[in-house]
């Protein structure tokens, strides 16, 4: 993968990159939304867990797709709250370190349940 990170534009306003070329022959991995849901089907409570839970599930699915946090390519995180990113911000790091893929931070009004404070999808190549 090549990351790009032109000069004609600011640099990145948090932990990541402008753009990444996948190079051809890459094995691609969608992950659908991952929410602060636990294996035995209870909602973990508030932001820090909801977000440490939603990223242990991609963790979990990525692994089975025989891939890893650095194989990430985009990130799309939906909050319900503004004040809930500085807590996803950090709970995020523990899983990226430094790893920095592109990314998309929406607020938004809610969703699937009103249980659910943060969803997490991505894209993974390989």
């Amino acid at each position: 993968m090549k990351i790009l990170s032109p000069k004609t534009v600011a640099a990145p306003g948090g932990p990541y990159v402008h753009g990444m070329i996948i190079d051809p022959g890459r094995t691609w991995l969608s992950v659908s939304g991952q929410v602060g849901t636990k294996p035995d089907g209870s909602v973990a409570e508030g932001i820090v867990e909801q977000t440490r839970t939603a990223w242990t599930n991609l963790t979990e699915i990525l692994k089975e797709g025989g891939m890893e946090i650095r194989d990430i390519v985009k990130v799309t995180s939906f909050l319900t709250s503004a004040d809930f990113i500085g807590d996803y911000g950090r709970t995020r790091a523990e899983f990226l370190g430094d790893f920095r893929p592109t990314s998309t931070l929406l607020v938004v009004a809610g969703l699937a349940s009103p249980e659910f404070l943060v969803e997490v999808e991505v894209l993974a190549a390989r």
